[in-house]
């Protein structure tokens, strides 16, 4: 597939509506809210943040019929229609919260019975009890057994799971096999791979490739989420201080170095139109952490038909994803029997799991369909010259730490990154960048009374 794809995060990365704290009074199994299971509805209404999930559905859930000519329903074989309620990310938490304060006095067939929730603010609506746990609806452990353990502890209160994931976003470092034969000598990944084994070797390297008249990065967010993702604790634990962790820090100073060094080529964020043309065949950009949906699509594309076979990937510095969602049953569906068995196909039936890897080139929750995929010396990738990518990101998905995920991670994220820009440019102080930060935040989430550093 050789087009551009939106980034699933970089669109979650945008959304400007508060989140309410990932600390404070949490839920337990029994405050769960329950399925209403005395009867099935006629219209199961799903909220989504893009088309990806709904393709999902329309092309791979055996029970559907047919798709309405505006693409807004989807018919089952049963007659039961699946309605898409689709909001951008960046409007997506605020027409959901909209709709949830109607779900318990709306008809039963105008109720939202599932919703694809983004990571950044998973925690939100999990901790708010809007989630209704997949064993209340027949779902067991069993079934699950074929998803990465994870993704499944990411979305657990009190020991039930809440939720369910059809794709995983481990991530990797993607680099131009040219440069990196200019820069190391070698362009084979386990090779490269023992050069950019730490940051002290990645460092090194950088200064080889600026030596060479190349850019080790592309700019100032492109190694954020391999130090965001390495967090010690959450960026909020009590609803009303940001702690922010030692790992931001590092990834603070290193971009400071970077820039002053001229390792990277001053891109302020990503998806900026500076950072997409350092993809380009032509570019002098060494390589991008990038996660699964980014290398099979977003790379694709920016790099080009003159760019196939010119990349490769290896695992990098340190373990990392970016971008994860989990489809969740939302309290009293009506719909609790349709609801399992699309569950059931879409994230937990191994066959329909791997057909969708293969046709849409993604990587889907079941560890035995992506080993098979790993192992399967026919799965290279034209791309990556040939290269099984899939093989190392089953290395690095059961080593994804979910466990910090906060309800505060988006505006966090997206505060940190633009506060620092002119930091690193050299027009402002640390002192004044924190400061930028610390304002940014309270005006985002009046609850955050308090924002500490590292000493």
């Amino acid at each position: 597939m050789r087009k551009k794809l939106l980034s699933l995060l970089f669109m979650g990365m945008m959304t400007m509506a508060l989140c309410t704290g990932c600390g404070g009074e949490k839920k337990t199994a029994s405050d769960l809210p329950k399925a209403d299971t005395s009867k099935e509805g006629k219209v199961i209404n799903i909220c989504v943040y893009q088309d990806t999930m709904k393709n999902f559905v329309n092309n791979y859930y055996p029970e559907v019929e047919s798709v309405s000519k505006d693409g807004e329903d989807t018919f089952l074989k049963d007659g039961t229609k699946i309605h898409w309620i689709v909001n951008a990310s960046e409007v997506f938490q605020t027409k959901l919260d909209e709709m949830l304060k109607k779900q318990d006095t709306a008809e039963p067939d105008e109720r939202i019975d599932i919703i694809d929730l983004e990571g950044d603010y998973m925690k939100k609506y999990l901790d708010s009890g809007v989630c209704v746990p997949l064993s209340d609806i027949g779902i067991t452990e069993e079934d699950m057994a074929g998803q990465y353990p994870n993704t499944k502890e990411a979305i657990t209160v009190d020991g039930k799971v809440c939720g369910a994931s059809v794709e995983v976003a481990p991530g990797l470092f993607a680099y131009r096999r040219s440069i990196a034969k200019d820069v190391l000598g070698t362009d084979d990944p386990d090779k490269v791979q023992e050069m950019l084994s730490d940051w002290d070797k990645f460092d090194e390297a950088a200064k080889k490739a600026k030596e060479k008249g190349y850019y080790m990065l592309s700019g100032f967010a492109d190694a954020y989420r391999v130090f965001s993702n390495n967090m010690s604790k959450p960026w909020v634990s009590d609803n009303q201080t940001v702690e922010v962790d030692p790992s931001i820090m590092k990834w603070i100073k290193m971009t400071k170095e970077y820039t002053d060094a001229g390792y990277n080529h001053k891109s302020t964020n990503v998806f900026t139109e500076d950072w997409m043309k350092d993809q380009a065949a032509d570019a002098k950009v060494f390589g991008f952490f990038y996660s699964t949906w980014g290398i099979n699509f977003t790379l694709v594309g920016n790099a080009g038909e003159e760019g196939f076979g010119d990349w490769a990937v290896c695992k990098g510095p340190q373990p990392f994803y970016w971008g994860a969602s989990w489809l969740v049953v939302a309290k009293n569906t009506d719909n609790p029997e349709h609801i399992k068995d699309l569950l059931l196909a879409l994230t937990c039936n191994k066959d329909i799991m791997k057909k969708i890897s293969q046709d849409v080139n993604t990587f889907v929750n079941n560890s035995e369909a992506m080993t098979e995929i790993a192992n399967d010396p026919k799965s290279g990738s034209d791309f990556l010259g040939g290269q099984n990518h899939v093989a190392l990101f089953n290395e690095v998905a059961p080593t994804i730490n979910f466990q910090n995920i906060c309800a505060y991670d988006q505006g966090c994220t997206l505060d940190m990154i633009y506060s620092f820009g002119d930091y690193f440019l050299g027009n402002i102080s640390l002192d004044e960048a924190k400061t930028a930060f610390e304002t940014a935040i309270k005006e985002r989430y009046p609850n955050i009374k308090e924002i500490k550093w590292p000493e």
